[in-house]
């Protein structure tokens, strides 16, 4: 039975003694059948045993079920409800993904976007207690996701993000400043950026300083992401036979990354494959971990009676038919 545990349990062992029990009467029976030779037994072929003589075995039965259930008794039967009380002072978190056409780049695998996402939706399946956001940008930022903790949908619209959405570019201060707005009125105890690009900033209205200086303004923590190998990466490119794959330079702006981070006390990380961008948000996760409270209760009810109940009615009845219909019956 769910939710049903035994206070004493060794006393179940006893019930190895029901089954003993039951052999050993049955093996009584088969001694206690009497044998008569008679010259001709037909005369007693339309005689059977009659229906009070099969019911002598129901005096047993009641016996065998009233044990059993005193076993259950003296085991104590609990039935056990357990509460939890969860407090947590939960982390305000912004992804900001650069979804610009470089990010399909071949030197991650499939993509440095698909692989981005794949491994940002694992960060976010990971820490279930705190809000998380989605900002994009490219040549323009916009919201994905405000502040939530329906990580369900969230991770949806992670999904569905492609290149191409919105005017290309790579505007790091413009993606960076939609991610301040977001989060710089939150109450929670630690507001935390993390942005990933793989270019240089070229568009924008806002310089990617300014946008840091506004997050240090509201105490908000920038970690910051290089995403592209070291050297040349292939770079998709439209031709008259249409996408084709070239191989680039890889042009990451890491000062600017590392003066963002620096400045908003986080950190600036470069991932050049598939792993290393996994190795990045584990370390991110591991230095910002949420306060988790956790309280147990447990409530106990005994639930002995009413098997206590059948088996003393058990017992009763089984006196009452051997003082009355079974008197004569052995």
């Amino acid at each position: 039975m769910k939710g049903i545990t035994f206070a004493d349990p060794a006393f179940l062992w006893l019930l190895v003694l029901v089954p003993a029990i039951i052999t050993y009467y049955i093996i009584r029976q088969q001694k206690t059948i009497a044998s008569v030779r008679m010259p001709d037994a037909n005369a007693f072929s339309n005689s059977g045993k009659s229906f009070r003589n099969w019911l002598r075995h129901v005096l047993f039965a009641f016996n065998a079920a009233a044990i059993t259930l005193l076993v259950i008794v003296a085991a104590r039967p609990q039935k056990t409800d357990r509460f939890q009380d969860v407090t947590t002072e939960g982390i305000d978190i912004i992804l900001t993904l650069d979804i610009s056409g470089s990010m399909l780049a071949r030197d991650f695998k499939p993509d440095r976007l698909e692989a981005s996402k794949n491994v940002a939706t694992e960060f976010i399946s990971g820490r279930p207690y705190d809000r998380i956001g989605l900002v994009v940008f490219s040549g323009e930022s916009f919201t994905q996701c405000p502040l939530t903790t329906d990580h369900a949908v969230l991770i949806n619209l992670m999904r569905e993000l492609k290149s191409g959405m919105i005017e290309d570019g790579t505007a790091i201060g413009n993606g960076l400043a939609t991610a301040v707005n977001r989060i710089k009125d939150s109450e929670a105890k630690s507001k935390v950026i993390i942005l990933l690009t793989d270019g240089v900033n070229n568009r924008g209205e806002i310089a990617p300083a300014t946008a840091a200086d506004i997050a240090k303004t509201f105490g908000i923590r920038v970690y910051t992401i290089g995403v592209g190998s070291m050297g040349t990466a292939p770079y998709p490119v439209q031709t008259p036979f249409g996408v084709q794959y070239q191989n680039m330079p890889v042009e990451i702006d890491e000062a600017i990354l590392r003066d963002i981070s620096q400045k908003t006390g986080g950190r600036y990380f470069r991932a050049t494959d598939n792993n290393k961008l996994v190795q990045v948000y584990a370390e991110i996760d591991k230095m910002e971990k949420s306060k988790i409270d956790v309280r147990q209760f447990t409530r106990r009810e005994e639930k002995f009676m009413i098997p206590a109940a059948i088996a003393f009615a058990l017992l009763a009845l089984e006196i009452l038919l051997r003082l009355t219909i079974y008197k004569n019956i052995t």
